[in-house]
């Protein structure tokens, strides 16, 4: 079995259609047996997401709604979510110091880390870090994490 960590650039993706959207629904759709991990902090910053396409008058209420809906339907049983903890949140600001990271990128690398760890003693070795953000994918594979970028696959 293997594991995905999915940050919410990775995770909008999954519900609007933009650069690397294909991609990554044929991975998840593919990949099904696949472990789902993001951070709690995403839920914010995927509704964050919807709402600016939505004040920006390119999603609807109604296609707002719906979006909404069938992300906190997968946050409930798609995704397994990581809690901002103490260890994440100080692992989150050591990483800070060591990489040119914003604070929310920073816990999504602390939470991939710490879920990394987790899966490797439960003897899940292979853990993959998808984001849109090369920066961040670049702290990811400096701090030993296997990365990919959905938006490579237009």
């Amino acid at each position: 079995m293997n594991a995905v960590y999915l940050d919410s650039s990775a995770i909008v993706k999954r519900y609007v259609d933009e650069m690397g959207s294909n991609w990554l629904k044929a991975f998840i759709a593919n990949n099904d047996q696949t472990l789902l991990f993001t951070s709690r902090m995403t839920i914010v910053e995927v509704t964050s997401a919807f709402a600016r396409r939505k004040r920006e008058r390119s999603l609807s209420q109604q296609d707002f709604d719906a979006l909404e809906s069938a992300f906190r339907s997968d946050c409930q049983s798609a995704y397994h979510i990581i809690p901002p903890t103490t260890e994440i949140i100080n692992r989150a600001c050591e990483l800070v110091s060591h990489h040119p990271l914003r604070a929310y990128d920073a816990t999504h690398l602390a939470s991939a880390m710490s879920a990394h760890e987790f899966l490797s003693l439960e003897g899940i070795a292979s853990m993959a870090f998808l984001s849109a953000d090369d920066r961040l994918n670049s702290a990811a594979a400096i701090e030993g994490l296997l990365t990919d970028n959905p938006n490579q696959y237009p």
